[in-house]
């Protein structure tokens, strides 16, 4: 079966320092799979590339059978892989239900887009209650919440998340994990970049461990969630 995301020895520079270093993985349909290691290791910077806001130094991309060498963002989304940021990268001055609508940008039925919106609000209900609220007055996680419907909104095929938990409480940590789970009971495959370790394999079908630009080890996402190496380095565990 051919993988819906298909990365081939993948490198990145930023001029002459190699960020990313040689990284092959693959994503099926309906998995969620997750990249995690240390600051700098490089998984920022792969989801980057793969939505096309960076240019490879080498290597292949392939998505939906597609190569995406060479191709735009906003083409890349257009094929269906959306990328919801590290950071959130939310428009604070625009209301919750304006920046929703942004993430149909390419879309014309406006039905669906109303249907999508809803979905937001199913899925999150506080941003239904303030949807004409201006989103830079927003907490924290409530941010996560909108930018991860918003990425929703091109009805992606695979969804890049970039540290969705990164500076949340850990009541709303659990209320976003919770939602990541929630998605991929109702079909989306995601691609899962986050800080904390021991959450994202728990939810993972399977991981990779970035370290300094390379993958360094992989396997099922419970078997690196029991793995030594793993919980010495990333879960807190001597």
């Amino acid at each position: 079966m051919t993988a819906l995301l298909e990365v081939e020895d993948l490198k990145v520079a930023y001029g002459k320092i190699e960020a990313v270093k040689g990284i092959s993985f693959s994503v099926e349909a309906g998995q969620i799979v997750t990249l995690i290691g240390t600051n700098g290791a490089g998984k920022t910077t792969t989801l980057r590339t793969l939505s096309g806001l960076l240019k490879p130094a080498g290597g292949r991309i392939t998505f939906d059978g597609k190569p995406l060498g060479g191709i735009g963002a906003h083409k890349i989304v257009a094929l269906g892989l959306a990328h919801s940021p590290e950071g959130r990268r939310i428009f604070p001055r625009l209301t919750i239900a304006e920046n929703l609508q942004l993430g149909a940008f390419l879309r014309k039925d406006s039905d669906g887009i109303a249907q999508d919106i809803q979905r937001s609000y199913d899925l999150f209900p506080i941003l239904g209650e303030r949807r004409k609220q201006a989103a830079g007055t927003l907490s924290g996680g409530e941010q996560q919440m909108l930018a991860m419907g918003r990425a929703l909104m091109s009805r992606p095929k695979l969804l890049m998340l970039d540290e969705p938990s990164m500076g949340l409480s850990p009541i709303m940590m659990q209320k976003i994990m919770a939602t990541i789970s929630e998605l991929k009971s109702q079909g989306t495959t995601i691609l899962l970049v986050e800080q904390n370790a021991q959450a994202a394999l728990s939810l993972a079908d399977h991981g990779h461990v970035m370290e300094v630009g390379k993958i360094v080890l992989s396997g099922s996402g419970q078997d690196l969630l029991h793995d030594e190496s793993v919980r010495k380095a990333y879960l807190g565990e001597d």
